[in-house]
């Protein structure tokens, strides 16, 4: 479809009238152009931009504490800022038919295959896909949670997972 507007925007701009002038004024084309230039910089602008949003997106204040992990506290947030994020687990098709968007918990704790095995955090796929046992290793195509995130996410596990 692209090469045939190609194909008839060049044949418009070689066909002559028959006063010698080209079909189609340089005014209509040089608007044009801008157009395709502006729709070039706005894709360019919103790909570099989302790059850095989707791959390296802050999180590093959602600081764990060593016991007593709430999911509303600490991993939803964690959920929001690095996992559910456009072409990821969010939106109306989800990675792995996963939405962790808020509120997330029962479709955590009910998604097939089973992630979380409360009271069992080395049994648990969510735990192996973020630590790598698992690849690939999440967050996908982006910089690994922190430690201490990662083990904040354990002894939530390791305290039963609730819903608190």
């Amino acid at each position: 479809m692209g090469e045939l507007r190609i194909l008839r925007f060049n044949k418009l701009r070689s066909e002559k009238s028959s006063f010698g002038r080209r079909v189609g004024s340089p005014k209509k084309l040089s608007q044009t152009g801008n157009a395709i230039a502006l729709f070039v910089l706005f894709l360019l602008a919103s790909f570099s931009a989302c790059e850095n949003e989707i791959n390296n997106p802050p999180a590093d204040d959602i600081v764990f504490p060593d016991a007593n992990v709430s999911y509303t506290q600490h991993v939803q947030p964690l959920f929001s800022r690095r996992c559910a994020l456009g072409g990821c687990h969010a939106g109306s098709s989800p990675a792995a038919g996963l939405d962790l968007t808020h509120p997330s918990y029962n479709r955590l704790m009910n998604h097939v295959p089973r992630l979380v095995t409360a009271r069992e955090s080395n049994n648990s796929l969510l735990i192996q896909r973020l630590d790598g046992r698992i690849q690939p290793r999440m967050p996908f195509n982006s910089i690994p949670i922190t430690t201490n995130q990662l083990n904040g996410m354990k002894k939530w596990i390791d305290e039963g997972a609730l819903n608190n």
